[in-house]
Parts: structure tokens; sequence; C-alpha cells
């Protein structure tokens, strides 16, 4: 549950937010939702797989690690990649979408509102991140905007954009028939291995074998782009392994 609010600069004068990454902020997590609006950075750092969610469709996440509860570049208090996906970089702050908030990673992305609303930027005053004493402040002095409050807003505007995007984007990969079921195992070593269950993926010799209209029906739009994101971003895999059996030696030291 949040205690989301809209936020103010008179009300919240007084805010800050903690930074750094970790388990207490809700960062020891092995699944990261991604949006399409970020897939350009994300696919640098991680695996972005598919799943179904409670609605029965698509949603893209990144994969932090092989165990429940495992971020394996969470090393408190850094996040040792050079992106953070953007549902964790925004921390407290959400849009408010009528009644619904987005952003929530315990809920579904709100569909987006009539042009005539705009989305509005709450906080979760429960968020453990949130503080009246430590952390940097929310709103300067005078009431603008601080460089911590700017750079999660950016985030949301991110998440908000993405929203919008996801839907159509795996429609069109399904028309296309470019998503398939993926049943991969990931081996550390001789004993220990991982069943990766319940994703899907791009098939890549579907992508590469679509004639010329095919391909442009998915290049108009910008989704030929982010497919070829999601194929290119299965190559982070083996940082994963490399990742997990430095962590089992270190424990085993």
């Amino acid at each position: 549950m949040t205690n989301a609010v809209l936020l103010d600069n008179v009300a919240h004068a007084d805010l800050r937010v903690r930074t750094g990454y970790s388990a207490e902020f809700g960062d020891n997590i092995n699944l990261a939702l991604v949006l399409p609006t970020e897939f350009v950075f994300v696919q640098r750092e991680y695996p972005i797989l598919f799943r179904r969610d409670a609605k029965d469709e698509f949603q893209a996440v990144a994969l932090l690690g092989l165990d429940k509860g495992e971020n394996l570049f969470l090393h408190e208090p850094a996040w040792n990649a050079r992106y953070v996906p953007a549902i964790q970089q925004r921390g407290p702050f959400l849009i408010g979408l009528h009644r619904e908030v987005a952003g929530a990673p315990s809920r579904e992305p709100p569909r987006r509102e009539p042009p005539n609303r705009e989305p509005m930027v709450h906080v979760d005053l429960d968020h453990p991140r949130i503080s009246r004493t430590e952390g940097e402040p929310v709103f300067l002095r005078h009431g603008g905007h601080s460089p911590s409050l700017e750079r999660a807003t950016r985030m949301l505007q991110l998440l908000y954009h993405g929203v919008e995007l996801a839907r159509p984007m795996f429609a069109a990969f399904e028309e296309a028939g470019l998503i398939e079921s993926m049943e991969a195992e990931v081996s550390l070593d001789d004993r220990v291995k991982y069943k990766l269950p319940d994703f899907f993926t791009i098939n890549p010799d579907r992508l590469a074998a679509l004639d010329g209209a095919a391909l442009e029906r998915l290049n108009r739009p910008g989704y030929l782009q982010l497919a070829i994101f999601v194929v290119h971003s299965l190559g982070n895999v083996q940082w994963l392994i490399e990742l997990k059996n430095r962590r089992r030696a270190a424990g085993a030291a």
C-alpha cells in the first residue's frame, strides 16, 4: 500500500529523499519492470524478457538476478551498472492519473488519462526513502524543484510515455509473429543450473526473415529498433552468470 498525495512545495517544503540503493528501499529484486522508452539504456546492461501480467497482457522486465530477491547489481549503497531501471530511479514519486497512480511496482500501469487532464507528480509519504531530517531536499529554499526532484520527474516522464507505447508495441510484435516462449536453462557450472520458466522473448530468426513490408510496418513507429534491442539484450545473460559466480565465490571465501 502507498500513501500517495499530490506533491506541494508548501506542504512538503521540508521533505527530503534518502539516496543510494538498498534492500531497505526495495532494491533487492531479481526482476524490474521496464518500458519501451528505456530499452535503449536497459539493453546495454540487462537481459530484457517478456512475461504475462495478471491480465494476461505482455510486459517487459529486466532480469537482475537468478534467485528470488536477488539483485546482482546491488552493492549497498550503490547499484553497479551504468543504468538503473526508471521504476527504481523514480523512488517515492509517482504520477497521479485520476484516482490511480502510475509507477507503483505493485500495481498495473493505468491507462493514460484524457488530454484535458494534466498528469501530476505525487509522493508516497510512507516510502522508506522519505525523511524530514536526512537526504536530499525535494524543493529549493524558495520552492523550486531540487536536482533530486528534477531527476525523478525525468524518470516519471519516461515511465508515463512508456506505458502509452507498450501495448501497441506488443501488439505489433505479435502481429509479426516475433514473440516466442523462452524455456532457457542457465548453467553456472556442471552442478548448478537455473531454469527461466514462463518468459518470452523475440525470436531472432523470425525477425531476420521478415519481408520488406513487415519490416516497414515495424520500423515506421519505431518498433523494429525496440525488437532489435530485446534480441541484443540477451547477450547480458552471460554477464549475469559471471556476477552470480563472483558472488558465490565471495560467499564461499
